[in-house]
């Protein structure tokens, strides 16, 4: 049946997909059909229910229902974004209340409105796409600008560009490829994912983290961490997928997208977008696959994919074929699973070798390891001779097994040692570029950086590697102002108190929660993980 019966087609139109088995439509490919049906697991991470709806928050918190007006819809802040609001409201109750929908009608939620206010979400100091706009020259008239914009969109006659290649270096010495996106694409892309979010936010699974509204990278950490410690998981299977956002396959990923989104007009642009290629040394390579790395629109889309080729797929395992308990936790295209018993371990990763197979992805064979890991990890290594239990990397963290004050079993965490001494690296080179500038400009700079570091990575027990850090970032100051003069040399006492003025000591910034408190407040009991 076409059209909502609470809003209209010319609001909200979709198809529902009752009618089918299951709910589940079949994909226009070769290959099996992949069902779109699905909720968050509670039993591998919390489900936090969204607040944006009437009496959500007090079913999430386990409290009475608010009296007064409390059914009244909230006001907008202006009138010129009250259709905004109010429709992609819509779009996020039509798809909450049936998840097999597809919907029919979706670019006219692209609006002026919602235009502007996604470009003044974008970055104002990124660097400028192949049209070479950059973002406060845009602004520059940007009513009639992102009027003829909205036009172009919705008459047929926009027409992406292709995005300028360019590479930044990692950690391990090599390069990873990013896409520089035109301004306008870029406007048009974050409009048409807050549209997205609204209908894909209701699918997606508890065990999925990144790139969502309300959770981060933290919430991933802070669930693993009370994932291993409070269940009998003795082996971790540490997961990465060779280039992914490289090898996404178009016709599997327009395939997924059919389950949910109906308008052809949306699903062009999409289309347009994944095949736009990019041009490197002045010359335009047409995209055959993969979706291109920093624009709005990959990291949605990255989601939308692995929701449909593992998220799902993992639930399923977990309840059909493991034998004991099981945890799971996926930010973009970095999984960490935890296993009870080692066959479901091993036949778990092949398993997921032949999934991924399937929808030409592979697992990355050096970075996708399988260790003992968990409260047992010591016990079971010292009875085979073994040294200590072996760590694995998520998220900027080495994680290893250690002991609490009381001797109980704790994850510890600490900032990855590579990834420390490159960005201290980077820190001596542009100390030395700025040497010759005054010392207060310097400190402040430090400062700066310092505090956005301690801010992701002062979490309990990394206290001692943010000490180190911030040791070698004053060795370096010194080094470099030592290098302004040949008159004295800068003694150890000035210098820590010339350091003392602007790089703070970790402990005097504010710490990250420990894990289990976080994710107790945040899911206040719902997860059957504890």
């Amino acid at each position: 049946m076409l059209g909502s019966q609470l809003y209209g087609s010319w609001e909200i139109s979709f198809v529902s997909g009752r009618d089918t088995p299951d709910g589940a439509e079949e994909a226009t490919s070769q290959m099996s059909a992949v069902y779109a049906h699905e909720k968050s697991d509670n039993s591998v991470v919390p489900e936090k229910l969204p607040n944006n709806e009437l009496c959500s928050a007090e079913v999430m918190e386990e409290r009475e229902l608010a009296k007064g007006n409390s059914e009244q819809p909230s006001a907008s802040r202006t009138q010129s974004r009250t259709s905004v609001l109010s429709g992609l409201l819509a779009v996020r109750q039509a798809a909450r209340r049936d998840r097999r929908a597809k919907f029919t009608s979706l670019l006219h939620h692209v609006t002026v409105e919602l235009l502007r206010e996604s470009f003044y979400n974008l970055k104002r100091d990124a660097a400028s796409g192949v049209d070479g706009l950059s973002w406060r020259e845009y602004e520059q008239g940007l009513l009639m600008k992102l009027k003829a914009l909205h036009d172009k969109v919705h008459s047929g006659r926009y027409r992406a560009k292709p995005v300028r290649r360019v590479y930044i270096p990692k950690a391990d010495g090599s390069e990873r490829p990013l896409g520089v996106t035109a301004l306008e694409d870029k406007i048009v892309q974050a409009a048409v994912v807050q549209v997205l979010n609204a209908i894909y936010e209701q699918n997606f699974l508890g065990l999925s983290y990144g790139f969502r509204s309300g959770r981060g990278q933290h919430d991933a950490l802070d669930a693993l961490s009370v994932g291993i410690q409070k269940t009998l998981v003795r082996w971790i299977l540490d997961v990465d997928i060779r280039a992914f956002f490289d090898t996404i396959d178009h016709e599997w990923m327009m395939c997924f997208l059919q389950h949910r989104i109906a308008d052809r007009r949306v699903l062009a642009l999409i289309a347009r977008w994944l095949r736009t290629g990019v041009l490197e040394n002045g010359k335009r390579i047409p995209a055959k696959q993969g979706t291109p790395q920093g624009a709005p629109i990959s990291p949605l889309l990255a989601n939308i994919y692995l929701h449909y080729v593992m998220d799902l797929w993992v639930r399923q395992w977990r309840r059909r074929t493991a034998q004991g308990e099981m945890i799971a936790v996926r930010y973009a295209d970095d999984s960490v699973l935890g296993f009870e018993k080692p066959e479901d371990a091993w036949s778990f990763r092949h398993a997921l070798e032949v999934r991924l197979a399937q929808f030409n992805l592979t697992l990355h064979p050096e970075k996708t390891r399988l260790l003992r890991f968990g409260r047992f990890a010591m016990e079971d290594r010292k009875k085979r001779g073994e040294g200590k239990p072996e760590t694995f990397d998520f998220l900027g963290f080495t994680h290893f097994c250690s002991q609490a004050k009381n001797g109980k079993f704790e994850v510890g965490r600490v900032t990855i040692g590579k990834r420390m001494r490159a960005t201290l690296k980077e820190i001596r080179v542009q100390l030395h570029k700025r040497r010759h500038e005054p010392v207060p400009v310097i400190g402040q700079w430090l400062s700066r950086l310092f505090r956005g570091y301690c801010n992701y990575h002062h979490i309990p027990g990394n206290t001692r590697r943010l000490d180190a850090f911030r040791r070698e970032i004053i060795r370096a100051w010194r080094h470099a102002l030592k290098r302004r003069s040949q008159r004295h040399r800068l003694n150890w006492e000035r210098m820590i108190a010339l350091a003392r003025l602007f790089i703070p000591y970790p402990r005097e910034l504010t710490m990250h929660p420990y894990p289990i408190t976080r994710f107790g407040v945040k899911t206040q009991g719902r997860s059957r993980m504890r």
